[in-house]
């Protein structure tokens, strides 16, 4: 039963070069048509997947801040005839740092956001102008401004690990932007993903990423003064104050079932795995056809959710219960966990166990694919 909600709205100003979310450049959107098409994609699901009031909705992207404040607080008002709202319910909005943007914030806010998300990405002008963003420094930080005073809550993201990086200038960057006091922080190592413009540009020799010794340097640095400052990483990449890490984030992480409409959008239902559409067009065209825009759906087998609940769940600092999810999921531990293997990496400082709860350390989490490799048996990866 989904307690959370995921929107898509796939549209940017531009697309940036590191970016492989579902994200598209148009002209012009139809908002008519859109308001329209996502309130169907979304009676659909929450015919499936009902049943509890939502204590999350996520408006991602592209660039949902983009977005009619009228759009948002008619998905908004629909969301709750259909799921009921929890009462400290968290609508977060996701947005990039623009003075267009940022001046509709305070009708945002009015149509129930309470939730702000921005995509600072740095707070420095020639790092800004290497990620593709469309805003500089000063305007960033001019959004940031406005959105702490119209949001309950703020966070931002940071992409570190950049080309020639170093450790002073990483640290003074990351020093400034605790100082804004926002009680989350979204803090991302600069990766090369498939089918971007800069995985082209490093194929062709054009970009050099940061060697993974330095990224490392800079990983243990962003540890050490995220918690000195009072915001400790819950997750490899999130930083929070304590109550303030983002509880839509929590419920994939801790796996969760959530509701995804939009195009592109990924869902959990009662063991189904849901996608939408990824293309705009072939979405609406899905929605106008059969009421909806889902693509596929289908029943994960009890091994493929216990893989998932593990690399989702070993990402958060907490890590997951063993026991509980043996339970849940009707396996004994034995087969869940490779122990031996467990124990070889607790050794090495890698992953820790207190009673029925295990996790990574610190040290361990830039290494989590491979170590999931190594702690989840061969059987339960192929079954």
């Amino acid at each position: 039963m989904a307690r959370a909600l995921y929107i898509h709205w796939p549209f940017c100003a531009r697309k940036c070069p590191y970016c492989d979310f579902n994200s598209h450049v148009r002209e012009s959107v139809d908002h008519d048509l859109w308001r329209r098409a996502l309130l169907a994609d979304m009676r659909h699901e929450a015919a499936l997947a009902g049943g509890a009031p939502l204590e999350s909705i996520f408006f991602g992207g592209g660039t949902p801040s983009l977005m009619p404040p009228a759009l948002v607080e008619a998905l908004l008002g629909e969301a709750e005839k259909l799921w009921g709202f929890a009462p400290d319910i968290e609508i977060t909005l996701e947005g990039n740092p623009s003075s267009v943007e940022a001046a509709a914030y305070a009708d945002l806010a009015s149509a129930g956001v309470n939730r702000a998300s921005l995509g600072l990405q740095s707070l420095e002008d020639e790092a800004l102008r290497f990620l593709g963003r469309l805003h500089d420094a000063h305007e960033g930080m001019a959004a940031l401004t406005v959105a702490q005073q119209h949001f309950r809550r703020v966070s931002f993201d940071l992409i570190y690990a950049l080309p020639g990086q170093t450790t002073d200038q990483w640290g003074d960057q990351l020093s400034r932007a605790l100082a804004f006091g926002t009680g989350h922080l979204s803090l991302y190592q600069l990766t090369i993903e498939p089918g971007t413009r800069f995985e082209t540009d490093v194929r062709l020799g054009r970009l050099i990423p940061l060697d993974n010794e330095a990224a490392a340097d800079l990983f243990e640095m962003t540890r050490e003064l995220t918690v000195a400052a009072g915001l400790p990483a819950y997750e490899i990449s999130n930083h929070a104050r304590s109550g303030e890490q983002s509880r839509h984030n929590l419920a994939y992480w801790r796996y969760q079932d959530y509701a995804g409409i939009g195009p592109g959008a990924h869902g959990r239902r009662g063991g189904m795995a849901t996608q939408r559409h990824r293309k705009p067009e072939n979405w609406l065209d899905a929605v106008a056809r059969a009421g909806h825009g889902v693509q596929e759906e289908r029943a994960l087998g009890r091994n493929e959710q216990i893989v998932e609940a593990l690399l989702m769940g070993l990402r958060l600092a907490e890590g997951v219960d063993i026991a509980a999810m043996a339970q849940r999921f009707g396996r004994p531990q034995d087969a869940i966990m490779d122990w031996a293997a467990f124990r070889l990496h607790a050794g090495s400082g890698l992953v820790w166990r207190e009673g029925d709860r295990i996790g990574v350390t610190p040290h361990g989490m830039p290494l989590l694919d491979a170590l999931l490799d190594a702690l989840v048996p061969g059987e339960m990866v192929t079954g």
